[in-house]
């Protein structure tokens, strides 16, 4: 691949959820070491799975990698960091100031503002100042996906401008004097970000429409805020290797199609095609595998032992007359990046349109897919997104017209400039969300959430934002008020977990589920999406990746979910009242011998 044999000091990894970020990032800086390359591999995703990935137990400083001389990898702890900020502006107070103002300090410093601001430090810090990484000769970065990528991107400008502006001293930040003293480091930052001879970034994707276009449209954005030095990988393409195997044909045509119809935008860039891989990529030998083409090689002998049909988990309608039943209330699939999530939605909420139900469907994803998905909606069911840009200007327009004609014009700028902070955008959609989900008295509200970790920053806002508000207006919404309480009852809200049978999605869908019920919310039940192990196949590498779903179909069921459902892989891309028809009902065998499950 160009992208290594050319590698430039920075490495970044970006795409859509479950395009294969990770493991490409990690095949790199192994493949990177081994060459005799110091080299430290850094995952900013606040739901990191390098530890998984790698086979090793990682933590927030630099780590060697037993196995792989040369290798260092990490994550970025954003609470950690967030506490190490905090405590860096406050510590100084303490015992100068009354206890009660050191208190006040803390609590404004205690939103997801700081905790994103802290972990922006942190990467600044391994990106920009030489001192911090002079031991490596390259930096390979794991990103989060898309949507957070972006952001995170972005930050170094918009924090700049911030401080640039702001003349108060004081921010939801707190201090401004702690962020000025990282004023440079933040230049350098926006400076290494946009230097071709330092920084590459990488888009990664598969072959499918919706990756291709988030890819494009990341490209585009990446492009505006100066990064031009970029690489493409299309990865998990499939060729295959019989001709009686229908499920392989109409898997190969798919990703032919979709290639054959990539964004313009994407063409000027130096590509790289990765095969679709027989089996899950964790551990070393298998990253390895993944550079130097010896994927087949590593699958001898080690396939599971398939789930047989009788054993499977039903289809998803079985779930859709006891939702139904309810009447009302909110259903949220959350789940890993790229697991399907806006499928299951989407496919919900014909369902409960067809049967005469009223519906709304939303979505809190920066990428917003639902509308493709559901295509033509049908009678009952409406669909929406929630714009962080537009809810923002809108928050903006009603603070300054409820606050505003009672302060002076020093408090009036001091308002305007309070708004201008990064942290208006997350009170913002966050009010959003919960106006989505109040909605839910009336009829039903499907919810497509974003990512794990965006989601799991949403949920834990709730108290955060009734602080953040209270700054800015003493008017907090009814919808937000009852929103931690609606969440939590059971019989108004249904929180599907949406997973695929592989380790990665299956394993971060549990450490979500144990984070909801620390919140005291109990997930309804989990959906295994684009299942293999429900048809027939005879193409060796479609088998192969069949046989090693088996055992995390049986984690789910045995561990981890209350009642699981699942929705087979189908031939015919989901769009569309019709495909989603199938997504909820189960699929029938190619050959035509009806319904696959037992």
């Amino acid at each position: 691949m160009k992208f290594l044999s050319q590698a430039t000091r920075n490495l970044f990894f970006t795409g859509k959820g479950g395009v294969g970020k990770t493991s490409l990032a990690c095949a790199t800086a192994i493949g990177l070491a081994d060459r005799g390359k110091r080299v430290l591999l850094v995952s900013t995703d606040p739901a990191s799975n390098l530890d998984e990935v790698l086979g090793v137990s990682l933590g927030s400083e630099p780590t060697a990698i037993a196995d792989v001389p040369g290798l260092c990898a990490m994550n970025l702890d954003a609470d950690a960091a967030a506490r190490e900020y905090r405590e860096r502006l406050v510590g100084p107070y303490r015992g100068v100031l009354p206890d009660t103002v050191v208190a006040s300090m803390e609590e404004q410093l205690s939103g997801s503002c700081t905790v994103e601001i802290a972990a922006f430090d942190e990467f600044s810090r391994l990106l920009a100042d030489a001192d911090t990484t002079a031991e490596f000769d390259h930096v390979v970065f794991d990103t989060a996906p898309t949507g957070h990528t972006l952001r995170l991107l972005s930050l170094p400008a918009a924090w700049s401008g911030f401080i640039d502006t702001n003349t108060s001293g004081a921010s939801c930040l707190g201090p401004l004097a702690g962020l000025q003293a990282q004023h440079q480091l933040y230049k350098d930052t926006v400076r290494a970000l946009s230097d071709a001879q330092t920084t590459t970034l990488v888009l990664v994707t598969r072959p499918e429409p919706s990756a291709l276009a988030e890819a494009a449209r990341s490209s585009g954005e990446l492009a505006d805020l100066d990064v031009q030095n970029q690489h493409l990988v299309i990865n998990a393409v499939f060729h295959s290797q019989t001709d009686d195997d229908p499920i392989a044909q109409a898997w190969q045509r798919r990703g032919q199609d979709a290639l054959a119809s990539i964004p313009e935008g994407l063409n000027g860039f130096a590509r790289t095609e990765l095969p679709l891989a027989p089996y899950n990529l964790v551990g070393i030998s298998a990253l390895r595998a993944m550079l130097d083409g010896g994927l087949q090689d590593q699958e001898d002998g080690v396939r599971e032992r398939p789930v047989e049909a009788q054993r499977l988990p039903l289809p998803l309608v079985q779930w859709i007359d006891q939702i139904a039943a309810a009447g009302r209330g909110a259903i949220l699939t959350m789940g890993k990046g790229g697991v399907g999530k806006t499928t299951i939605a989407a496919a919900i909420a014909v369902e409960l349109a067809r049967r005469g139900h009223r519906v709304h469907l939303t979505t809190t994803d920066p990428a917003a897919h639902v509308m493709h998905a559901v295509g033509q909606a049908p009678a009952r069911l409406t669909v929406d997104r929630i714009d962080p840009r537009a809810e923002t200007e809108a928050y903006r327009a009603e603070v300054m017209a409820s606050m505003a004609a009672d302060l002076d014009v020093q408090g009036r700028a001091l308002l305007e400039e309070d708004l201008r902070s990064p942290c208006t955008e997350e009170i913002a959609v966050f009010r959003a969300f919960a106006r989505a989900v109040d909605q839910g008295q009336d009829g039903f509200v499907v919810l497509d959430t974003a990512p794990t970790g965006h989601t799991i920053l949403l949920l834990d806002a709730t108290l955060a934002y009734h602080r953040e508000l209270s700054r800015q207006s003493t008017d907090i919404p009814d919808s937000v008020q009852q929103l931690l309480p609606r969440l939590r009852d059971p019989d108004f809200t249904r929180v599907l977990l949406v997973t695929l049978p592989e380790a990665t999605p299956v394993h971060e869908a549990a450490q979500l589920q144990d984070d909801l019920v620390r919140a005291g919310i109990r997930p309804f039940g989990w959906v295994i999406n684009q299942s293999l192990a429900p048809l027939p196949i005879t193409d060796p590498v479609l088998l192969a990746r069949q046989h090693h779903e088996g055992q995390y179909i049986r984690e789910v069921v045995r561990q981890r979910a209350s009642r699981t459902a699942i929705v087979p892989w189908l031939a015919e891309a989901p769009v569309g009242a019709k495909s989603l028809a199938a997504v909820v009902r189960g699929a029938r065998d190619e050959r035509g011998s009806g319904v696959v499950f037992g």
